[in-house]
């Protein structure tokens, strides 16, 4: 058996960037745990994070995706790892878009459901401490909606892509 550095001498040029050092089914393995370890996280990190990006929000995504980049592919730089980790990583994420699609209990667990930050005028404070909106945040999108006093708020609502929906009273009050 030969040595590996003999055996990239006795290979063509450029063959190198296909040769493994890992089995092919540790990258599938390991892009599967990391993308369920952030799908968790980013989850936990509320709705906000991912709909509402802010410089540092931005920052963090980046540099969460250079932290995990040698959990996934274990030191491995080769074109080969490459493809594998992204045929991996697309796979999974159109799975997930499928099985949230056609399960509504998936959708609920993966996505979350709306939240109701004001109910005619009156804002849950508890919701906007769970979410980390701040009032400025829930009144910039009041004043986008062309309202300026939540009394005149029927429903404001955090979607699960982190927007909030302002809907306005009826003019006769209701």
């Amino acid at each position: 058996m030969m040595p590996w550095g003999l055996l990239d001498a006795a290979l063509p040029v450029g063959a190198s960037l296909w040769k493994l050092t890992q089995p092919w089914w540790e990258f599938v393995l390991r892009g599967l745990l990391v993308y369920g370890f952030l799908l968790v996280m980013l989850r936990l990190t509320g709705k906000r994070q991912v709909g509402q990006l802010a410089p540092f929000d931005l920052v963090l995504l980046l540099v969460l995706s250079n932290a995990v980049q040698n959990s996934m592919n274990a030191g491995d730089n080769t074109v080969a790892a490459g493809f594998i980790l992204v045929a991996t990583l697309l796979a999974i994420n159109a799975f997930m878009g499928w099985l949230t699609w056609r399960s509504r209990r998936a959708e609920t667990f993966l996505d979350g459901r709306p939240q109701i930050l004001v109910h005619n005028g009156v804002v849950d404070e508890r919701i906007l401490a769970s979410e980390r909106i701040s009032q400025h945040e829930l009144m910039a999108s009041v004043r986008q909606a062309g309202l300026t006093d939540l009394a005149d708020v029927r429903l404001a609502i955090l979607e699960n892509n982190g927007q909030i929906n302002v809907i306005a009273k009826a003019s006769d009050g209701t």
